[in-house]
């Protein structure tokens, strides 16, 4: 996860530059031949159908400073953005009209009609807002994790603070369990609590000697990843917490990790620029991204795992396919990107960086990428 202020960490936006790599491919068939015992069966691979060229962004504005960190609920009707100006806020957004889009059927987003918007506004932290997470389980419940030491559980329905913890140190990272009884929380000082969401108490704390980043659990919740300043991943069992592989992903720091919604790969951003693409049953890597030219800040699956945004101090957001490793769109941008995040249901983009306007000023924007009209 990007590290956003402490003077703690290595700068991975001075030295970016400083690595340097040859691009890794790998062949990719167009067909996969699949033998069995009276027949060949071919799979064609999913094409690029969705028509990303046609498709473009709106912009939201409501924050006072930047954002750093967008979240979909898991019903997809709510966006979450969370501020270094100590709140965060959710969107609810009510799609109107796509149940008779055929073309939604199969994931474009094409025909999309925003409904009406209808803006929370959740205040409470003394500091920033570095990272928020919904229950995977509840459309209603996220968790805010702050600089102010605390973690935060509310309920959008009263717009109000139903759980708090105070923790040891200055919180960047937060993810949920994917059947939503436990939330992980990552701090500067590279400890781990796991908190069971039931009590909101700790059950699990682990000061880590290296420099910790983002964390995920696999779909099933029975391995927990660590990506680390080493360029390693570490992966453990849960919820005992036994190391189980160190996989040696990157040769610089790895900062961001996204987890296949199919529960078929794990990829991880690295400051060595590249996304690399792992098989999560084999801890081997598939394949290489490599359009980023800066350290990778953050990534994410669409809801089908055909494809993965990621994002970094280059101008733009890199979408590619997964089965191919081709880039299929590049979305224009206008500074650094601090989060990325598909919608759990549609081919729609949450974004937001560092932008600022004419007055150098922080704009507190973030933008969704994926209708038909801008």
């Amino acid at each position: 996860m990007l590290q956003y202020v402490s003077p703690k960490r290595r700068s991975f936006y001075q030295h970016s530059q400083s690595y340097s790599h040859a691009p890794v491919s790998y062949p990719t068939p167009i067909l996969l031949l699949c033998l069995f015992p009276e027949k060949i069966v071919t799979i064609a691979l999913m094409g690029e159908t969705i028509p990303f060229k046609n498709l473009h962004s709106r912009e939201y504005t409501g924050h006072k400073k930047k954002v750093h960190s967008v979240a979909w609920n898991c019903t997809g009707t709510k966006l979450a953005s969370g501020s270094v100006d100590q709140t965060a806020r959710v969107w609810h957004i009510e799609p109107q009209g796509h149940h008779d889009c055929p073309s939604l059927k199969v994931g474009c987003f094409c025909g999309f009609v925003m409904g009406k918007l209808k803006i929370l506004n959740l205040k409470g932290h003394a500091d920033s807002v570095d990272q928020l997470c919904w229950d995977p389980k509840h459309a209603d419940l996220i968790a805010t994790a702050s600089g102010d030491k605390t973690v935060r559980l509310w309920d959008v329905r009263s717009g109000k603070c139903s759980q708090q913890a105070e923790l040891s140190g200055e919180n960047i990272n937060i993810t949920y369990k994917p059947d939503g009884t436990h939330v992980a929380v990552g701090n500067r000082d590279d400890e781990l609590t796991i908190l069971d969401v039931r009590k909101f108490k700790p059950i699990h704390r682990r000061k880590f000697g290296y420099e910790v980043n983002e964390i995920a659990w696999n779909m099933t919740g029975e391995m927990f990843f660590l990506t680390t300043g080493n360029g390693t991943v570490e992966v453990l069992s849960y919820p005992s917490l036994r190391p189980l592989d160190t996989v040696m992903a990157h040769t610089a720091g790895c900062y961001c990790i996204a987890i296949d919604p199919m529960g078929r790969y794990f990829a991880v951003g690295s400051a060595d620029s590249l996304v690399s693409l792992w098989d999560i049953s084999e801890m081997l890597c598939v394949r290489t991204f490599t359009k980023l030219e800066w350290p990778v800040r953050t990534i994410s699956f669409n809801h089908t795992g055909d494809y993965i945004a990621s994002a970094s101090e280059d101008l733009f957001i890199d979408i590619s396919n997964v089965h191919t490793g081709r880039t299929v769109h590049q979305i224009p941008c206008r500074a650094a990107m601090n989060s990325v995040e598909w919608n759990p249901k549609y081919n729609l983009l949450a974004y937001a960086g560092d932008d600022k306007n004419k007055y150098q000023a922080d704009e507190g924007v973030f933008r969704i990428f994926g209708f038909e009209n801008a």
